[in-house]
């Protein structure tokens, strides 16, 4: 039997026809799309297969009103800057004294902590003079240490309030972080609203120079400057609620003075808080009004003025938020605000009626401006460390740029300016802070020299921030 493949005849193979697609004129693009591949969503409901584990994650259908609502504009702000003056569950302080114009330069008080009054509590409040870092919410009522400083500007105050001799202070406190450069400027205005002055307060430069309110320039300016309706009117705000011996003083000027400048009828017997809360209530208005308030308060026969300023470094860098029509920052003196205080502190504005101008810097958050550390240590000139080292004043580097505006705001060697170092406090002012501490329940153990001595070194030889935190927030 022989094999087919055997006799060398082809191996038969199976015909195979190929489907050829017939010749069409007709576009791609009209032909049908082929159709989508079918795939498994996230919310699939179709079950795994047996034996096989899978992650399912359910999507969430909660609405944003189950969530939380978001917060209003401005509402993180003022919950970070939210001020608790008292705490219901600290032990009230037997026999604390309260500070008065009569006690307020009474040198055997150093060393005590003497309680704030009502009404000064709420002046103060309205000036925006408490900071949020300053601890206030761990004790029954706020309170402040009758240090050395605090004395020394309490005689100040009650010398140019008796004698009339209408002379003007300027001051800028400087000191390393937590040494209460902020707590002496509340300590001043609170000597200020007891003797019945006029306080006008910038709580924060930063708020000036942020970039965070409506500005405009100012018509007919050159150069050009810039003023804030919004932050305007609330400083005016602040002024009419603070003052309130200003709803006794009328306005000395003669209404058709004013109305070349101000486009609203002004009446002849409106108070003085009358008119800055007219200001208050309308921005457009209320640079003019400002303008017209402080010539009031600056008019002879009226009582001394307290022109205050926190964090100084923001209100001397080079530049703003604010942006100039040429796409420019702005530069803090070009804005009518700042460029009014700084009149005042250098001296070029004098206080008809005497009063203090003073300013403080931070160094918590206070922007680098090498011209203002110069132009201070040029100011302070050579002063003596705790340790007993001298420190030369510093001089201009000639590799660095600096601004010239600093340096005519505070020209060195004026003798209008006076640059006060805020150091440690005495081992006796500690031990009267601590003791105060320890009254109120902030202090767990046994007050004593031991322990006085290691609180005060450890904080670097009385730095009261440092001894706040050595003392109350340091827990082991």
């Amino acid at each position: 039997m022989h094999h087919p493949l055997r006799r060398g005849t082809a191996r038969s193979r199976p015909f195979v026809y190929f489907p050829l697609q017939s010749f069409s004129t007709t576009s791609s693009s009209q032909l049908p799309l082929p159709p989508k591949k079918v795939s498994l969503s996230r919310n699939s409901k179709t079950l795994p297969k047996k034996g096989t584990k899978s992650l399912v994650i359910k999507k969430d259908k909660r609405g944003l009103g189950e969530r939380g609502r978001r917060p209003a504009p401005g509402e993180r702000r003022a919950f970070r800057k939210r001020i608790v003056l008292s705490n219901v569950n600290a032990l009230e302080v037997p026999g604390m004294q309260e500070i008065s114009a009569e006690n307020m330069y009474d040198g055997r008080l150093r060393g005590h902590v003497l309680g704030l009054p009502g009404p000064v509590v709420d002046q103060l409040r309205a000036v925006e003079a408490f900071k949020p870092t300053q601890g206030w919410g761990m004790f029954s009522r706020p309170g402040f240490l009758m240090r050395w400083e605090t004395l020394e500007m309490g005689k100040m105050v009650e010398s140019m309030s008796s004698d009339g001799s209408r002379r003007a202070v300027r001051t800028i406190l400087i000191g390393e972080k937590g040494s209460g450069k902020s707590m002496i400027l509340l300590q001043a205005m609170t000597m200020a609203f007891l003797k019945g002055w006029t306080v006008v307060n910038l709580p924060d430069a930063q708020d000036i120079t942020l970039g965070h309110t409506s500005y405009a320039p100012l018509p007919s300016s050159s150069p050009p400057t810039y003023i804030q309706p919004d932050y305007y009117a609330h400083l005016l705000h602040q002024i009419s609620t603070a003052n309130p011996h200003l709803a006794e003083i009328q306005l000395s000027q003669q209404p058709l003075s004013v109305e070349s400048t101000i486009p609203i009828p002004i009446p002849s017997n409106i108070s003085l808080a009358r008119l800055a809360a007219l200001g208050a209530s309308d921005p457009t208005i209320a640079h003019s009004i400002f303008n017209l308030l402080i010539n009031e308060i600056l008019a002879p026969g009226r009582p001394p003025a307290f022109f205050g300023l926190d964090s100084l470094a923001h209100a001397m860098q080079p530049g703003t938020g604010y942006t100039a029509p040429n796409m420019k920052p702005i530069h803090p003196h070009d804005l009518e605000i700042l460029s009014w205080y700084n009149g005042f502190l250098s001296g070029k504005k004098e206080l008809r009626n005497g009063g203090i101008v003073m300013a403080a810097t931070s160094q918590s958050n206070a922007p680098k401006v090498p011209a203002l550390d110069v132009a201070l240590s040029q100011l302070e000139g050579d002063h003596t460390t705790p340790a007993g080292q001298v420190v030369a004043k510093q001089e201009r580097n000639p590799f660095v740029r600096y601004d010239e505006r600093v340096f005519a705001a505070l020209p060195s060697g004026s003798p209008k300016i006076q640059v006060k170092r805020l150091e440690g406090l005495s081992k006796e002012e500690a031990r009267g802070l601590v003791e105060y501490w320890a009254r109120s329940g902030m202090v767990r153990e046994r007050v004593n020299e031991t322990f006085l001595g290691e609180k005060w070194t450890l904080s670097g030889g009385g730095v009261v921030g440092e001894l706040e935190r050595a003392v109350i927030r340091m827990r082991v």
